[in-house]
């Protein structure tokens, strides 16, 4: 029987948060994934790039992606043994926003501690991320016992 989970558990989750992996497909259709930092505003995620960067390509050719957040989990105590991270992964459509169309407070979340002049903005811009569907889970809101067993860990809740 699988998790029941609430769609607002997994957006605390989401919100607590800050790396993920995005996943999209090359105009060849070849799948291909990156490491992103982001942010959540208004369950919308935003993940900050150069323009030139290769999953703007790849995101303007083909704005369907996934997303998984990855969630470390740790034994108190016990820092040395490893534990598979808890997940949560959903699709979603992703449009490219330009430095001119970006808002200034989420450029100061994603890039905190750099300097943000206005080349930097104009070199800039922003991967939005409507998420659609369901959230899928593994590990989010079970304990670390419940995580070995597969049926048990699992959770599915509707984005909205």
């Amino acid at each position: 029987m699988p998790t029941i989970i609430t769609t607002e558990q997994v957006w605390n989750e989401i919100e607590k948060h800050f790396f993920a992996v995005l996943g999209m497909l090359t105009a060849k259709g070849e799948a291909r994934t990156a490491g992103v930092v982001y942010v959540v505003r208004d369950r919308q995620i935003y993940i900050g790039t150069s323009k030139e960067a290769w999953k703007v390509r790849h995101v303007q050719q083909n704005p369907h992606v996934s997303v998984t957040v990855t969630i470390p989990k740790r034994i108190p105590f016990l820092p040395f043994l490893p534990i598979p991270p808890a997940t949560i992964t959903f699709q979603g459509q992703a449009t490219v926003q330009q430095g001119d169309e970006i808002d200034r407070e989420i450029l100061d979340s994603l890039f905190k501690g750099m300097e943000i002049d206005d080349q930097f903005v104009a070199d800039s811009c922003l991967i939005r991320i409507e998420p659609s569907g369901d959230f899928i889970t593994y590990g989010v809101g079970v304990s670390m016992k419940t995580m070995r067993n597969p049926e048990k860990a699992h959770g599915r809740v509707s984005v909205s």
